[in-house]
């Protein structure tokens, strides 16, 4: 079987295989994205290029219903949440063409000498995009779309288990009126991987996936000097504080916990709830956990190997003292029952670890400051939510979390225009948004001796 398969999660089954590119495939991308930068980014305005991204933003809606059928039979994604992340792509795409020509406008500086100064935000060349499985669509738009806007062009390898979604994006954009070259989809190995990036023709790499496959592709762009952009894990802390709506807190943390059958980076991993609340919170949410319907609520794990890392981590949790609440850690294929632990500590293995799937950590504090020193003992730092009736104190907290967001009120804020990412072990740099758009951009001085 060849690197690139359709493998339905629900049904173990091999829906289709694609080859690995070729030495000459590889070449060929990587001359074609370069030509298009030449020939087509650097020719073209900035309206332009996002009259083209707002086709593709009506391709989304339009394909809405093929593009989530796709995803649900490569990676189990329940048909709603499928269809509803093609939307959400297209929301995304339009957010950025609405808004380009205001977000990428020159920039004036006031300068000591008095002398017209200002930055314009131009392409570099050719981004390497390296994408994971959970979110298909949404991870590629909110790296591609901005980039090409810009005016740079993509190469884009996506995730073994996501061909077919890779090839209908690719269409999707060609299909919205981007030439040839723009946006290029390249089946490529780990290996061939590490040749692009050493590619005098890429300016730069985006990878959302793993730690351990953000340390190597950070490696390899820095030993060619390459600019990075990581979204890699996270263990999202949801912290109870302080609520007369405790159904209201319940509610988004399972929520929070079981979007995409708990396969998101941000998703809330760890619920930490004040103790005057947690006994019935507890309740509450455990029920709520345990009655979640699969096909509806959530599907399969992505895939066998997924399956088999989770119940392993929760096996070791068991193991090393810890308390499931709900749930049985004994999958049928990928289908892994929603669950909850509790009287984890410090000591075990879990405690650091980041749990993809449907899987709760749950955990009962006395203060601010013990829910804080909590959520900041963990080696990522994504995001977070902060459920607290007092915005100040909640601001407050806030600030103290060592995260890249803070959803105040309030699981699931994100939007198509509202920038995302994390630090330490979560990765570096910006996507979405103003930010986002800018983290590829050539900053240009524009500096003139006459005032």
């Amino acid at each position: 079987m060849g690197t690139f398969a359709v493998i339905n999660p629900a049904t173990g089954e091999t829906v289709a295989e694609y080859p690995d590119a070729t030495a000459e495939e590889i070449e060929a991308g990587l001359a074609s994205a370069q030509k298009a930068y030449k020939e087509w980014a650097r020719k073209t305005t900035v309206a332009e290029r996002a009259a083209l991204a707002k086709r593709a933003a009506e391709l989304f809606e339009e394909r809405k219903d093929e593009l989530g059928a796709i995803i649900n039979r490569e990676m189990g994604k329940p048909l709603d949440q499928s269809v509803g992340e093609a939307e959400f792509s297209g929301a995304i795409t339009a957010a950025f063409a609405d808004n380009a020509e205001k977000w990428l406008a020159d920039e004036e500086l006031e300068v000591e000498d008095g002398l017209k100064t200002f930055l314009r935000f131009q392409g570099t060349g050719v981004i390497l995009g390296i994408m994971p499985w959970n979110y298909p669509y949404y991870q590629v738009a909110r790296f591609a779309v901005p980039n090409l806007i810009l005016g740079n062009t993509i190469i884009l390898k996506h995730a073994a288990q996501c061909p077919e979604s890779a090839l209908a994006l690719e269409k999707l954009f060609r299909d919205a009126g981007f030439p040839e070259g723009a946006y290029v989809n390249v089946f490529a190995t780990h290996e061939q991987i590490e040749g692009i990036i050493a590619d005098d023709r890429i300016q730069g790499v985006s990878l959302t996936g793993s730690e351990r496959a953000g340390a190597i592709v950070a490696e390899q762009a820095g030993r060619a000097l390459k600019k990075c952009v990581l979204e890699l894990g996270g263990s999202d802390v949801f912290l109870v504080l302080d609520t007369d709506d405790l159904d209201h807190a319940v509610e988004h943390a399972v929520g929070g916990r079981m979007e995409n059958t708990g396969q998101a980076c941000n998703g809330s991993k760890r619920i930490v709830v004040m103790d005057k609340y947690f006994d019935e919170f507890k309740e509450k949410f455990v029920a709520a956990i345990g009655g979640q319907s699969y096909g509806d609520d959530f599907g399969p794990l992505s895939s066998a190997q997924a399956t088999k890392t989770l119940t392993t981590q929760v096996q070791g949790a068991i193991d090393q003292g810890a308390e499931v609440l709900v749930g049985d850690n004994n999958p049928e294929g990928n289908l892994y029952k929603p669950t909850v632990l509790s009287g984890i500590t410090p000591s075990m293995d879990v405690y650091s670890q980041e749990l993809f799937g449907p899987v709760a950590q749950l955990y009962k504090v006395s203060s601010d400051e013990e829910a804080i020193e909590l959520a900041n003992s963990s080696p990522y730092g994504l995001g977070s939510v902060v459920i607290c009736d007092d915005l100040e104190r909640a601001e407050q907290v806030g600030n103290q979390l060592d995260v890249g967001m803070v959803f105040i009120g309030a699981a699931g804020l994100e939007g198509a225009d509202v920038p995302f990412g994390g630090v330490k072990k979560s990765g570096y740099g910006r996507e979405l948004g103003k930010v986002g758009m800018l983290e590829f951009a050539n900053k240009k001085l524009f500096r003139f001796a006459a005032k």
